[in-house]
């Protein structure tokens, strides 16, 4: 064969290819032709499955978000958190570490379900990751955020000096408050008990080093401070430290003497320490406010019953005291 006909043969072979591929384009390009350009350069290719709402995700945010990464032509992800009970919440600038994963979520919003293409430069390089990840690989990600926080406002907010966070606005004050109690309630929900408490411990810190306040901003900070000191409480009965509870109960009470919540706490945690008349005054008072909270009751009864069996045992023992005091019967 000459030169010519064999060159002619292998164009005719590529051709062949090129129309194959092109009336069979693979699982990649099939998901291209239904994907927007996020950045312009085709590195990072997004489609929303499920939109989410609010605003999108802002930068160094925490985020809480399950996700999944494939293969072209694999069926099962390479990585995934859909088995993870309790994903694990992630900073962005420092817990996400694949560039196109973290310019992907910058463009999500909360309860968005989207898919990611992300070409090689834009998730692990020329080099891949071996054994899992080869060279120069474009690999997808299905991405839901579950829920973020502004956790960089909180960031810059606690790098001022007390000074400068004095001249901040009260209302920015509060918002990084209400992110800190949105993180501690997170892992709170996860039995992350101490990392809760201490989530709620710095914002009240926080509002407590607030400096020259006016009565309006005296009666706001009050009002963030309850649910506060109501969490440590709860939270303090979950750790079993009980006194640490009333504390944290009565700096409640002592805002809103009427709270059931507190009152509530009160009665859980002085029916810890065993006294149960100061649990029965907070749970009644309770139960004036709210008689038919099954909570209440059902508790102001196990105190009663506890209770009564503490009467019943004081009982028992001083009767045992009294007859070894009187000695043997003489004939």
């Amino acid at each position: 064969m000459s030169g010519n006909g064999l060159t002619s043969s292998i164009r005719r072979l590529i051709n062949t290819e090129e129309q194959l591929r092109t009336s069979n384009p693979s699982p990649f390009e099939q998901l291209r032709q239904q994907m927007n350009d996020i950045l312009g350069d085709g590195g990072i290719l997004k489609e929303v499955v499920h939109p989410g709402e609010g605003p999108p995700v802002p930068q160094n945010a925490s985020v809480l978000i399950h996700y999944s990464g494939f293969l072209e032509y694999s069926d099962h992800p390479f990585e995934t958190t859909i088995n993870f009970k309790y994903p694990q919440m992630m900073k962005l600038g420092r817990d996400v570490t694949l560039a196109g994963l973290e310019l992907g979520l910058l463009t999500m919003q909360k309860g968005e379900f989207s898919r990611f293409l992300f070409q090689p430069q834009y998730a692990y390089g020329d080099m891949g990751c071996p054994p899992f990840i080869p060279s120069s690989a474009v690999v997808l990600y299905e991405v839901q955020i579950l829920d973020f926080l502004d956790s960089g406002q909180v960031d810059d907010f606690v790098a001022l000096s007390p000074e400068e966070q004095n001249t901040v606005p009260l209302s920015t004050l509060l918002e990084v408050v209400n992110t800190l109690r949105s993180f501690g309630n997170r892992c709170f929900n996860q039995s992350r008990y101490d990392n809760a408490k201490d989530r709620y411990k710095q914002a009240m810190m926080l509002l407590g080093s607030r400096g020259t306040q006016s009565d309006a901003e005296k009666e706001r900070i009050k009002k963030a401070l309850l649910p506060l000191y109501l969490n440590l409480s709860l939270t303090e009965l979950r750790l079993d430290n009980p006194r640490k509870a009333l504390k944290y109960g009565n700096k409640a009470l002592e805002i809103d003497s009427g709270n059931t919540k507190a009152l509530f706490r009160c009665g859980q945690a002085y029916l810890e320490l065993h006294e149960y008349e100061s649990a029965q005054d907070c749970l009644i008072t309770a139960q004036a406010k709210r008689p038919f909270d099954s909570d209440i009751n059902n508790l102001l009864r196990k105190v009663a019953m506890c209770y009564k069996d503490s009467l019943d045992k004081q009982k028992d023992m001083y009767s045992k005291m009294f007859r070894g005091l009187r000695g043997p019967v003489k004939m």
